[in-house]
């Protein structure tokens, strides 16, 4: 007799995987990896270029210490933000797409659209 048994799990908590497929669509994989890209370029170009962008002058400040004292907490910063935005286009692109009235005559087989975050 085992000491502790498992309740049943709900179909809820299978799809409840690492990777919901409903969130991992083409254009939130386009979005990570443009924005990913931008941080890398950022972060690893702006170091990697710093001396030739010594010769640079914004304001009074070298475009070089610019970039690594504020410039790319900056872009840091404006990655966060257009992440929040487009992933709120998107939410309401797909709620758009899904409109109240197709969820019942489509039947009780499909589940309503989840939110995304």
């Amino acid at each position: 007799m085992p000491l502790f048994t498992q309740p049943p799990r709900s179909a809820d908590i299978e799809l409840a995987g690492p990777f919901p497929p409903d969130l991992h669509d083409v254009r939130h994989l386009w979005l990570k990896a443009g924005l990913l890209l931008l941080w890398a370029l950022v972060s690893f170009g702006g170091t990697y270029f710093a001396r030739d962008l010594q010769l640079l002058v914004f304001g009074s400040w070298p475009l070089g210490y610019w970039i690594a004292a504020q410039g790319a907490v900056l872009v840091f910063i404006g990655i966060v933000v257009a992440y929040g935005w487009a992933m709120n286009r998107f939410e309401r692109q797909d709620a758009a797409c899904a409109q109240p009235g197709e969820a019942v005559a489509a039947g009780p087989a499909e589940a309503p659209p989840r939110r995304h975050g």
